[in-house]
């Protein structure tokens, strides 16, 4: 298959930009030049591979031509740093990753590897149920999710298990929560979630106490240190890393509202079972360094 590298080009701009008319802007085309490309290659390969939406989305097709696209350039771009004369080109890898995981251990586990290697990355947060999505359709050539099944061509290596606790601040429980985390005032105390993906608290407070989403009030601060500081300051209660509650809880600051009974959540690392040298050897980086972290 002699695919044209102008079509694709046309057709990984509308995707990643949403739109013919921007991805004209991009590669200084017009949007008919685009549209003409992109038809050309899916009359080449006789299927649709772009959803005419707003914005622009892949079909099925488009996402398996997207994740070979990537594929493919990440080892061509491999191939050409150990063929240069100086082995100096950074490699970019465009990964999914939870926020927790770089709020934690991703980065003091990892970053002398990724200086090492010189690794340029391009990293998209989402939430670990929403992570495998991304590699999914094209969008990422690694993920960390808490999916354990692999996609077709892939792999998932088990991580290891990222434990929170359900806490909230002496100040916050004294006025919400005086007699502990009862239906009642979980009814009226606000809760802190990252985003309206996370359902780590909401399916906590329906399989414990019988609420369901929508039933009490609700903060959605993204970002790991920003969840933790809008908890820490009082907005709210909400599950917290353990390893961020040993790395920046002063003793005795925040209180436990379920003692004993951390939830554990297990993270696997996804990437393509056919991958650049580089990439193999960072994957076993990833999966090494997380599992002596996230035992």
């Amino acid at each position: 298959m002699n695919l044209n590298p102008k079509h694709t080009e046309a057709f990984r701009a509308v995707i990643e930009t949403g739109s013919f008319e921007q991805a004209a802007t991009r590669l200084h085309l017009t949007s008919p030049a685009i549209s003409q490309r992109v038809r050309a290659l899916e009359s080449q390969l006789g299927n649709a591979l772009v959803v005419r939406s707003r914005p622009a989305r892949a079909t099925r097709m488009g996402q398996r031509l997207l994740q070979y696209l990537k594929r493919a350039k990440l080892l061509e771009t491999d191939l050409a740093t150990e063929m240069a004369v100086e082995q100096d080109a950074p490699l970019t890898l465009v990964l999914a990753l939870n926020a927790d995981s770089i709020g934690t251990w991703f980065f003091p586990a990892l970053s002398d590897v990724l200086i090492r290697e010189r690794v340029l990355l391009d990293l998209t947060v989402e939430d670990q149920d929403h992570t495998y999505t991304l590699l999914e359709t094209g969008l990422a050539i690694g993920c960390i999710s808490t999916e354990p099944k692999p996609m077709r061509g892939c792999s998932a290596e088990l991580l290891g298990v990222m434990r929170y606790w359900l806490v909230a601040s002496k100040t916050f429980h004294a006025q919400w929560l005086p007699d502990g985390l009862t239906r009642k005032a979980a009814r009226n105390a606000p809760v802190v979630a990252y985003t309206h993906k996370d359902t780590l608290q909401s399916s906590f407070l329906l399989s414990k106490l019988g609420l369901p989403d929508g039933a009490y009030p609700c903060h959605y601060v993204p970002g790991a240190a920003s969840h933790f500081n809008a908890i820490r300051y009082g907005l709210g209660y909400g599950m917290v890393p353990e390893l961020l509650l040993k790395a920046s809880a002063e003793p005795g600051e925040m209180v436990v509202l379920t003692p004993g009974k951390p939830v554990e959540v297990a993270l696997y690392w996804h990437t393509w079972k056919v991958q650049s040298p580089r990439m193999e050897h960072l994957s076993q980086q990833i999966i090494s360094s997380a599992r002596k972290i996230l035992k």
